[in-house]
């Protein structure tokens, strides 16, 4: 090996690579954990980022007062190597901690306090393993400032690429989480322990230590398959301790498990329940059979010749054998995730596997909102049988923009139906909310939209009001003319489900619910003793009052039905958790404000202190705030761009992995663009113009990103949020070595600027990650998000601008000492 080979640069491209996919699994597990609620990336994200950032503050004062950071990263590097797959193991006990019901999430209160205590160990090690690579490239190339941090910046960035892509693409398709863990963790060990002189590695030597580690490693790295197993055992046992589990799947949609209980069969995917059906070997259905009958046959008769039909999942609970017997001739299917599909067919029953077979139905594996944008055929029917929008990904189905791309595919006349739980005559605030979002949503949308429904709400939406009825008489005639046999269904359930004065009193509650500035605080008005029948109903919209619409219209950049649905669940479930989430609805926009003006406030008192202390309080505070606020911003972005990704492209974590990988590439290309062709990187107007910039591109961002929805080409989707991350990544990579010069002009010590600088933008990219995610995107929607961005960097300008006076003048004194 040559003496001139760089040794730490493959240890700072091996801390990328460990960080990216490390906090990509314990995400993906505390996922499964949290039931799929995106409320909890922002957390999780949070904690991350927060433990990384404290790591390199502590990993910078270690070092300045030990020195010696070449034993100190292998015995860091050690511990990652023990503590990561650990934590996945504990992530995967985490709900026996708590006294919690089977199926109840955890509040956000308990997600937080998990993802702290959880994430710490293996967080602080990595942001320490920052400052140690920095160090040790600053001794490698005898630099005295902060190039060596720059360089372990832009490396660690291109580390993080390949880490996102890697696991992407390769090690989730072909080894388990703690497989995973031991191949990357094991990587950056071995290029650890590499960092001697050259001297001391002969090619033999060499090779006989390749070939020991490997000859160790293979038999415990198959061994982590049965940990795997065990450990998900371990998870369910407390999730729903009266079931069996009796299969994983790893798909790249997230794990699938289907858990056993007497004869029914439940499917979850991350977490999340997906459906439940009668095993193959049941005779009669069960409960959920039933319902999926009750579902088909209702929304059937919608329509008085549906002979093209569209259904978005749903199919293997028993909608699609039930949708079968009525005169469809032609019916496409939709179930995102082709994994889950080969997983169920040895728990389901033998009718929906001889369904699925038939010749006129046309089963596809893509995105339902893709392929309904994209959509060459047109319908007299589209049923949406997804599960309630629990999660951001669901909310989808229920939002503004997709029943517009629904209603411009339905043939004239074409009826939508869709439906979501509901309690009787909509008691609980969270749920009257949410219910009545979706149905001012689609009224939003179509001319013409009932409700039905005890504890399940059925919504019927069509321009052509002939179609679309629930009156029972004319839909047991639609049905009878059809002369369909159904086991367990016949002509007279239309009567059972739709029971007139129920009917009467749901249609009346989410009509006038949602049309007063405070109803989605108080929840819906009395309901009179004799409401109007639904169709004088109907006939009375144009008297009532507008719809308060930031709270009752849901939409992809606004998914207000989702959180209604958290606070909702959280009701049912968790009685001890508070009214926290109905609390969040209470914040204000202009709350911003008085955050923006405090940081300028403050500084310009600690200039009248500094001055009297002589010490530059405000400069420093100022420089370090450039940090916090970039990685705020480049979060808070970071979360827009993904949601709305997701919202608008869907779920294709391959194209998701490389819009991540974009991200990184800019940020290693701003930061070594930085070091090449800036020289005075320590000036002060060069880092208040990047903030500048970085705020523009904040607010271009949330003009063009309701634009890009109307976009149908995949690849133009692409190519604009690649190029969109792609320039926040520059930015935020250049701002790094400017912040981190200007820290070190201060200070004169480098690795302490480093990890202050280091620190201050993983905390602001932790707040950022929380804020986003759990507050500003499910309330105030995804350009508020962009909006936010743009003030954080709009203050940080300010700040630098009310402390830069004295900055010049301080930083030559600073370099005329000795």
């Amino acid at each position: 090996m040559n003496q001139s080979t760089p040794y730490h640069l493959i240890s700072v491209l091996m801390l990328g690579v460990i960080s990216q996919i490390g906090q990509v699994l314990l995400l993906r597990e505390l996922l499964m954990v949290f039931h799929g609620n995106e409320l909890s990336i922002g957390i999780i994200l949070s904690a991350w980022l927060a433990w990384v950032g404290l790591g390199s503050r502590l990993g910078a004062r270690v070092v300045d007062r030990r020195g010696r950071p070449v034993p100190l990263l292998k015995a860091s590097a050690a511990a990652v190597f023990i503590l990561l797959p650990l934590t996945i193991l504990l992530i995967r006990s985490l709900r026996g901690f708590f006294d919690v019901l089977p199926g109840a999430y955890l509040t956000l209160p308990e997600m937080l306090v998990s993802c702290f205590v959880l994430t710490a160990p293996v967080c602080l090690l990595l942001g320490a393993q920052f400052v140690l690579l920095s160090r040790i490239w600053r001794e490698k190339e005898l630099l005295r400032d902060t190039t060596g941090a720059g360089k372990t910046y832009v490396g660690e960035a291109v580390g993080n690429m390949f880490g996102g892509i890697l696991f992407t693409f390769v090690l989730v398709h072909l080894v388990n989480p703690f497989q995973s863990s031991l191949l990357i963790t094991g990587l950056m060990l071995a290029a650890v322990l590499l960092m001697v002189p050259a001297a001391a590695w002969s090619g033999i030597r060499l090779w006989a230590a390749a070939f020991l580690l490997i000859f160790l490693g293979m038999p415990l790295f198959f061994s982590l398959e049965h940990l795997d197993q065990w450990a998900h055992r371990l998870q369910w046992s407390h999730s729903a301790p009266q079931h069996e589990l009796v299969r994983t799947t790893e798909s790249r949609h997230g794990n699938i498990a289907v858990l056993k209980r007497h004869d029914q069969y439940s499917f979850f995917q991350s977490g999340h329940l997906v459906f439940s059906t009668a095993g193959p070997e049941t005779l009669i259905p069960g409960l959920e059979g039933q319902e999926a009958v009750s579902f088909a046959h209702l929304a059937m008769v919608q329509h008085q010749d549906p002979r093209r039909v569209l259904l978005i999942g749903g199919g293997l609970r028993g909608t699609l054998a039930e949708i079968l017997k009525h005169p469809v001739q032609e019916l496409d299917y939709i179930e995102l995730d082709r994994d889950l599909i080969q997983t169920a067919r040895p728990y389901v029953h033998q009718d929906t596997l001889e369904v699925l077979e038939s010749p006129g139905i046309n089963l596809l594996h893509t995105d339902a909102r893709l392929f309904v944008k994209r959509a060459r055929h047109n319908y007299d029917l589209i049923i949406v049988d997804t599960p309630d929008p629990t999660t951001a990904a669901l909310n989808r189905f229920y939002t503004r923009e997709f029943f517009q791309e629904a209603k411009d595919i339905l043939n004239p006349g074409g009826v939508l139906v869709t439906g979501a739980s509901s309690t009787p005559d909509l008691r609980g605030t969270a749920i009257a909310n949410r219910n009545t979002a979706v149905f001012h949503t689609l009224e939003d949308t179509f001319s013409r939209v009932l409700v039905a429904g005890d504890r399940f709400m059925f919504y019927f939406a069509s321009n052509d009001p002939e179609q679309v009825s629930v009156d029972p008489a004319v839909l047991q005639k639609r049905y009878q003319e059809r002369a369909i046999k159904a086991a367990g269904f016949s002509g007279v359930h239309y009567q059972v489900l739709l029971e007139e004065s129920q009917l009467r009193r749901v249609n009346w509650i989410v009509r006038h619910h949602g049309r007063s500035p405070q109803a989605h605080l108080h929840g819906p008005p009395a309901v009179p003793i004799s409401p109007g029948p639904v169709l004088q109903q109907v006939k009375g919209r144009k008297d009532l009052s507008p719809v308060e619409e930031a709270f009752f219209i849901n939409s992809d950049f606004r998914p207000i039905a989702y959180y209604y649905t958290l606070m909702h669940w959280n009701e049912l479930t968790r009685k001890d958790s508070g009214d926290y989430l109905k609390k969040l609805l209470q914040v204000q926009k202009w709350w911003i404000l008085p955050l923006m003006a405090a940081p300028v406030i403050w500084v310009l008192a600690m200039r009248l202190f500094g001055a009297r202390l002589g010490r530059p309080m405000d400069i420093s505070f100022a420089v370090t705030g450039t940090a916090f606020s970039t990685g705020l911003c480049t979060m808070i972005l970071q979360v827009a761009l993904l949601f709305a990704f997701q919202n608008i492209y869907g779920f294709i974590y391959e194209l998701i992995g490389l819009i991540v990988g974009m991200f990184m590439l800019g940020l290693a290309l701003g930061a070594y663009g930085t070091q090449r062709m800036v020289h005075r990187k320590s000036s002060l107007r060069i880092l208040m113009l990047v903030q500048v910039i970085m705020g523009s591109l904040a607010a271009l961002i949330g003009i063009l990103l309701p634009l890009a929805s109307g976009i149908q080409s995949p690849a133009a989707v692409f190519a604009l949020f690649s190029g969109i991350t792609f320039s926040a990544g520059i930015i935020n990579g250049v701002n790094f070595p400017l912040a981190a010069a200007c820290s070190m002009a201060l200070s004169r010590r480098a690795e302490h600027s480093t990890g202050k600088i280091y620190g201050a933008e993983l905390l602001g990219a932790c707040l950022g990650a929380a804020l986003a995610s759990a507050l500003v995107a499910p309330l105030f929607g995804i350009v508020a998000c962009c909006i936010l961005a743009a003030l954080a960097n709009l203050t940080a300008f300010a700040v630098l601008l009310a402390a830069g006076r004295s900055y010049e003048k301080y930083t030559k004194q600073v370099k005329n000492q000795p």
